[in-house]
């Protein structure tokens, strides 16, 4: 398992001559095996944090480390080989591909890295996020808290030392939700995996062990709810 440390990182979008400056400065460190929520108003930048924590993205200015790997100075092709390894991301809506069952979908990333033992893997996996039962099931056919748990064996299926969250429950219903961050936290407590969770709800980030705050790009410690 690596650590996750963010320093100084600015990101500014240009459309034209307007510039929107969407992260000043935002530093963080998250040690191997915490469980993290990074809460805060929308606009505040939690998704391009997230995008740039995952390599989607690089920043305009500061530095990411994983590790031993500083992913601002890997090129788009370095990154994406890295993030298949390394990171595993969950996103509000699941990004299943709809033609494919449940078992499939997480084979999916397994064979694109050429991993053997895929169906077996992919198989334990829905077992361990409760859906043992409805291995061959298109995402049409199963609930919204059942593609994202879906969701959820696919970003595990690489075995990543960094799972990364962004509003994976804003389209559940509350049980719902309270069942997948019960999932997620049972994962990090169980195995040890490293988990980052961008929310705007208060009930999500209160179920990781830190809570930090974004604020206007910048990221602050919190002992509890802003928005």
């Amino acid at each position: 398992m690596s650590d996750l440390y963010l320093s100084e990182l600015y990101k500014i979008f240009k459309d034209g001559e307007i510039e929107t400056v969407a992260l000043r400065g935002a530093t963080l460190s998250v040690r191997s095996g915490e469980f993290v929520a990074i809460s805060g108003r929308s606009g505040a930048g939690k998704t391009t944090l997230l995008n740039l924590m995952g390599g989607l993205a690089n920043p305009s200015a500061g530095k990411i480390v994983i590790g031993e790997a500083d992913l601002t100075r890997m090129d788009e092709t370095e990154r994406a080989a890295f993030r298949r390894r390394t990171i595993g991301i969950i996103y509000q809506a699941d990004n299943l591909i709809p033609f494919l069952t449940a078992l499939e979908n997480v084979m999916l990333p397994m064979e694109l890295a050429s991993k053997k033992g895929a169906a077996e893997r992919a198989r334990q996996l829905l077992n361990e996020v409760g859906l043992s039962e409805r291995i061959n099931h298109k995402p049409a056919m199963l609930s919204g808290g059942e593609r994202q748990r879906v969701a959820i064996a696919v970003a595990l299926a690489n075995r990543p030392e960094l799972l990364l969250a962004d509003e994976l429950t804003g389209e559940l219903d509350s049980a719902t939700a309270a069942s997948i961050m019960d999932l997620l936290a049972g994962l990090n407590a169980e195995y040890g995996l490293t988990l980052v969770v961008v929310t705007h709800n208060k009930s999500v980030a209160a179920c990781a062990r830190r809570q930090v705050r974004i604020d206007d790009g910048r990221l602050y410690e919190s002992e509890g709810w802003h928005a």
